[in-house]
């Protein structure tokens, strides 16, 4: 078992900057692709970004990209999500999780992914 915990939301203007950390708990943290998920109101949940196990690769939506990135830390069990040039369009609670694999992709399907937390919110006032 994994156990993850979001943290970093709230509330921010557009144009603003939050970053969201993801502490992990339980196995190897190493071991596992690290995604990042959100899902606004009324919307399915989808993809945002990921981080390859051992950081070397990522991958993120183009809705995001060039705005939002991804690292992680496997010394201390977190990943991170910094996300830049907010807009309003981005509020949406957001996921992170983990994928256990077994190569150095980057996992982008949400049902490969086997761990979730619990998420956090993330509103931009226009």
């Amino acid at each position: 078992q994994v156990q993850l915990v979001e943290s970093g939301g709230g509330l921010v203007q557009a144009g603003g900057s939050l970053r969201l950390s993801c502490a992990a708990s339980g196995r190897t943290f190493s071991l596992y692709c690290m995604g990042w998920f959100r899902q606004a109101p009324g919307k399915e949940r989808e993809f945002v970004g990921g981080i390859s196990k051992s950081g070397g690769r990522t991958s993120y939506s183009d809705s995001v990209k060039g705005r939002f990135t991804i690292s992680r830390d496997n010394a201390k069990n977190t990943a991170f999500l910094q996300m830049n040039s907010l807009k309003p369009e981005d509020t949406a609670v957001y996921y992170c999780a983990a994928s256990y694999v077994v190569d150095s992709n980057v996992v982008t399907t949400t049902p490969a992914y086997d761990y979730w937390g619990q998420g956090t919110q993330v509103t931009v006032s226009s």
